[in-house]
């Protein structure tokens, strides 16, 4: 029981630290893993050593792919490719179907962008819409934020799917496959389905949150161009998947196939692909270019020292024996590996706020189920990832951005944020389980 005791108080110290003593999450991460590793034993020397191996691991995958990710972000936005997405899929449905226009452009945008990233680029699109259509604003504005919730929390390449997946050594291309089929009827349904329920809350955006004027029209890359770059390493990991299927494993084709598909390989190409067609095509100069991904590196680097804190955090769970102790204990159990994923992750989730964290530390405990015979790697993966979106309330940075831009009391925000995280996660619960029977 001790090494369970101590895994139980390790994660409300991790709490506590960064919910009531508002301490940085990565020092939180750090001073829970010197605990947890003196707590079962283990000598200093020797829980620094796990702390470094549980970073480095973290990091070798995530720098490459969410530095990639985050340059991919910055080249759309900075662009007006966003605009230019929305503009077309709004002309493309028509002003009755308008929200599911914006669904789409969220989860087109949402995918190479940061979720706090695509919710500033894309909210003052959504008021400047409302106001052209004079739509509530909630009718019109929730598919979108569900789309970038989703993507958030389902889809590589964003850091807690990209993270957990070379946690539990999961294909990044079919657990972005297996997250498509997941992540399109949770978006559905806590988007446009949704939406229409809030029609009554009037939402007034502060003068203060409707951002830059729109680019002129002759400023915007073509619709096309906009899509493709947005999407390229979807196309790119897609197509390599798709044609590895096609051709006879061991030829020349197969080979450059499996290159192509490789996520840090397809990041890489989509940058490059982003530089030429979003800059230098557009007139921009290299310097110019250089000096916006610069920029766009420097916003991501605390989350990146918050993975490698989980990444610590875990590796100290298996240094110490307590990961085996609770692989032990969680396979006695009759409730299935993917739902105790989803809780644990839900759970936490609640407690701390972050979406990122709740699904790292949750990983990181339930690691043995993750990889043990008959479990699906990919889809605990997005059991997790859907259990880190749960019941956002006060405590979640994105309740109050949602609030704060929209102009809602917090009852308001209550009623139509929270309830519609809750819907991605659960729909999201539904969408895996019935997705495992065919898996």
């Amino acid at each position: 029981m001790l090494p369970l005791l101590i895994v139980i108080t390790g994660v409300i110290l991790l709490l506590l630290l960064i919910t009531v003593f508002k301490l940085n999450a990565f020092i939180s991460f750090s001073l829970v893993c010197l605990f947890v590793g003196l707590g079962m034993g283990l000598s200093l020397d020797t829980t620094i050593d796990a702390m470094k191996k549980g970073m480095g691991d973290t990091l070798g995958l995530l720098v490459l792919i969410l530095g990639f990710g985050s340059m991919l972000g910055k080249l759309v936005a900075d662009s007006g490719s966003a605009q230019r997405i929305t503009n077309a899929l709004v002309k493309a449905f028509g002003l009755k179907k308008i929200h599911w226009a914006l669904m789409l452009t969220g989860f087109i945008v949402g995918i190479p962008m940061f979720y706090s990233v695509g919710f500033v680029i894309l909210v003052p699109i959504v008021f400047t819409v409302a106001a052209a259509t004079r739509l509530p604003l909630l009718f019109v504005g929730l598919p979108m934020l569900a789309s970038l919730s989703v993507t958030h929390g389902y889809l590589p390449p964003h850091p807690a799917p990209t993270a957990i997946a070379d946690m539990f050594n999961a294909d990044l291309g079919k657990t972005m496959f297996l997250g498509l089929l997941v992540a399109i009827p949770a978006i559905v349904i806590a988007g446009p389905i949704l939406s229409p329920r809030f029609k009554h809350i009037q939402a007034k955006p502060l003068e203060d949150f409707t951002g830059q004027a729109p680019l002129e029209e002759e400023e915007l890359p073509s619709t096309f161009i906009s899509i493709v770059t947005a999407l390229m390493p979807v196309i790119l990991i897609a197509s390599s998947g798709i044609g590895s299927y096609l051709v006879p494993k061991g030829s020349t084709i197969y080979g450059v196939l499996q290159g192509i598909g490789n996520p840090v390989f397809a990041m890489l190409i989509s940058v490059l692909f982003a530089i030429y067609t979003l800059g230098i095509r557009r007139g921009k100069k290299i310097g110019e270019i250089m000096n916006g991904l610069t920029h766009a590196i420097s916003s991501i680097a605390m989350i990146l020292l918050i993975l490698a804190g989980a990444g610590g955090l875990k590796e100290i769970l298996v240094t110490s024996g307590i990961s085996d102790y609770l692989g032990d204990l969680l396979s006695q159990s009759q409730l299935s590996p993917l739902f105790l994923g989803w809780l644990i992750a839900a759970v936490i989730r609640v407690a701390v706020g972050s979406a990122t964290v709740a699904g790292m530390t949750a990983a990181g405990i339930v690691l043995p189920l993750a990889t043990s015979p008959g479990v699906s790697p990919e889809l605990m993966v997005l059991a997790i990832g859907s259990g880190s979106l749960m019941l956002s309330h006060v405590n979640d940075g994105g309740f109050w951005m949602f609030k704060e831009y929209f102009n809602l009391s917090v009852k308001e925000t209550l009623m139509t944020w929270t309830v519609m995280e809750t819907t991605i996660s659960v729909v999201g619960l539904i969408g895996i389980f019935i997705v495992s029977i065919f898996v």
